[in-house]
């Protein structure tokens, strides 16, 4: 299939600006936003931004300056987290958007993030809920008993908090996967692979190899891909980042065998090679692919659809279908059948009821 110009550009961004017309300007700048890559554009567009034309330019910046809000706005909310926590006898563990940006990583060049993600052993899910409430943040006034329940006996993560003051979302997290998915993660060796972030002591986040893995099983997991060209691009700047040691490439499949994540990792590597032409050993290739699903090439036509920008440029006869695909896949791999049954109709029940009916119930 034919490569959005957003991957274009951001593959080469000094050869390819010299030749955008005004139109080219107005539809690299659309697919960004959607794409959630329009700070990642401009981070890469940086250099030469005197030399571009002032339209597309003045939306550069301002996404330059939102980047840089967040990462001054991030580390103070990792701070508070750490004044909250680590007191408490934790060493939480900041995953994604948050870790790639302290850990200054190339990754968190331009990302733009909603939330912060943040690791705790189960058995200190209670106490991590405690000391965050004690320290600002609550949960959504307006979440359903049903949806707690959901996150709570089912899920990955507890209900989403917000700073009362602040108004900054935080994902706590015990495990990297729902405990119900169809694939289980050694969660006791995430927490055996972790360095503790300089200037930040208590604070932790996942070594390079579970680090990428992690990245790798959120994505390939998730149903909803709105924001999965910018994962796609999160794990080739870790793969090239991380690849300089040779170390690395050694350790990737053992550990994503150890952790349980070898289809995930093996998706990875296929489609940022496919989609981005992420550098990858052939050795590596081989051994992740042979936990390849025997449906490979049903995968490809949907992913390689739906992980391109959700705007009309990228969109083909087939990309609703294949959304919709991932989508249903993304429910079959988090719960066994008779409870995501249940849970679906559930849902599909209270959609049919009118708002207030819908919350009472």
């Amino acid at each position: 299939m034919k490569r959005p110009l957003l991957v274009d550009v951001l593959l080469a961004p000094a050869e390819s600006a010299r030749r955008l017309s005004p139109a080219d300007w107005d539809l690299l700048i659309r697919q960004a936003r959607r794409a959630n890559l329009i700070a990642r554009l401009a981070t890469a567009l940086e250099p030469q931004l005197d030399a571009l034309p002032a339209a597309p330019v003045r939306h550069l910046r301002a996404a330059l300056l939102i980047a840089r809000r967040q990462r001054i706005a991030t580390r103070w909310e990792a701070e508070c987290i750490r004044r909250a926590l680590v007191p408490l006898g934790m060493q939480p563990i900041l995953l994604k958007g948050a870790a790639y940006l302290l850990c200054d990583l190339p990754a968190a060049q331009g990302r733009l993030f909603g939330d912060v993600d943040l690791l705790v052993p189960r058995a200190r899910i209670g106490a991590a809920e405690a000391g965050l409430i004690a320290a600002g943040w609550a949960f959504d006034a307006e979440i359903s008993d049903y949806d707690s329940r959901y996150y709570r006996e089912w899920m990955h993560e507890i209900p989403p908090l917000y700073h009362r003051q602040r108004d900054t979302a935080l994902d706590l997290h015990h495990t990297i996967l729902p405990p119900t998915a169809r694939v289980q993660v050694n969660t006791a060796a995430l927490f055996e692979d972790t360095r503790e972030l300089p200037g930040l002591p208590g604070l932790r986040v996942l070594a390079p190899v579970t680090m990428f893995l992690h990245s790798a099983a959120h994505l390939f997991h998730e149903g909803e891909l709105d924001n999965g060209l910018r994962d796609v691009f999160d794990l080739d700047a870790l793969l090239r980042d991380f690849g300089r040691d040779p170390a690395f490439w050694a350790a990737l499949v053992p550990r994503a065998r150890a952790l349980g994540l070898t289809r995930p990792l093996f998706h990875a590597l296929r489609y940022t090679t496919r989609l981005l032409g992420t550098p990858v050993p052939a050795d590596v290739m081989r051994e992740a692919a042979a936990d390849s699903p025997r449906w490979q090439s049903l995968l490809d036509a949907c992913y390689e659809r739906a992980l391109l920008p959700v705007h009309p440029s990228c969109d083909g006869p087939l990309t609703a279908p294949a959304r919709l695909a991932l989508y249903v896949r993304s429910h079959w791999l988090r719960m066994p059948t008779g409870l995501l049954a249940r849970h679906l109709a559930r849902k599909a029940w209270l959609r049919l009821q009118p708002p207030a009916e819908a919350q009472a119930a």
